[in-house]
């Protein structure tokens, strides 16, 4: 696939004795929306902490931006423009919403001859509040005064305030209210309209199958379907062996 932003291939993890991830392949694409799905413990977040450094695979191979990436730092994977929204959010509780935002920002790269010779299209803090106006209402509140929906919504204007070349949200909906996770999904579309590629995880897989362009089942560590929104829709057997739905 041409022009991938991130190429990972035989990536072999564990934690301890256990064999976590066997020998996985996943690359993303430029303006790429990818659907990362598999019951529980089955490896989802095992490969995105793989891929940004957090767990350090014992072999295999990890391109990020052309560049040789596997077991390095992960700031450094930051700084190639991979941003990641945990499970859990990891917001800094003790500064306001203003200080959150802010503390990430970073000017967005020029366009290449990839994306349009010059264009950028950054993800300034207006440009945030405007996205996410249920912060712009809360900017003195502090990142533990507010309620989960709005934490999530925090973490991922602060991912965006880097003007990442891919964004990773692990569990995108994970127990927000049915009116938060509709927004969560709103903010979803927003960004793949930007051009941002994206990797995201959650359980609801007919909102991710709405605005992914591929979808990656995990079972066991191991890749056991690759394929368009279109293809696993028409295999109605795959969700319900593979994601019990």
């Amino acid at each position: 696939m041409a022009n991938l932003l991130i190429d990972a291939k035989g990536i072999q993890t564990y934690y301890g004795a256990s064999h976590i991830l066997r020998g996985i392949d996943f690359s993303v694409a430029r303006g790429e929306t990818i659907g990362l799905m598999g019951r529980n413990g089955m490896g989802k977040s095992t490969l995105l902490k793989s891929i940004m450094g957090l767990v350090k695979p014992r072999s295999g191979s990890l391109d990020i931006m052309g560049q040789a990436m596997l077991g390095r730092a992960p700031y450094e994977i930051s700084q190639l423009g991979i941003a990641y929204v945990p499970e859990g959010r990891g917001i800094f509780g003790n500064l306001s919403v203003v200080e959150n935002l802010k503390m990430a920002a970073r000017a967005g790269r020029p366009g290449s001859a990839a994306d349009g010779v010059g264009r950028r299209n950054d993800w300034t803090y207006d440009r945030v509040l405007e996205t996410f106006p249920r912060l712009k209402e809360r900017l003195g509140h502090g990142g533990q005064q507010l309620s989960g929906g709005e934490q999530q919504m925090l973490t991922i204007g602060r991912a965006l305030m880097t003007n990442p070349d891919v964004l990773i949200l692990d569990e995108a909906t994970e127990g927000l209210a049915p009116l938060i996770a509709r927004e969560i999904w709103r903010i979803c579309g927003v960004i793949r309209e930007s051009g941002i590629s994206s990797v995201i995880v959650d359980k609801n897989w007919k909102h991710v199958t709405q605005i992914t362009d591929r979808n990656v089942i995990l079972v066991k560590g191991e890749v056991v379907f690759e394929g368009s929104s279109a293809d696993l829709h028409a295999r109605p057997e795959l969700l319900t062996q593979y994601l019990g739905v």
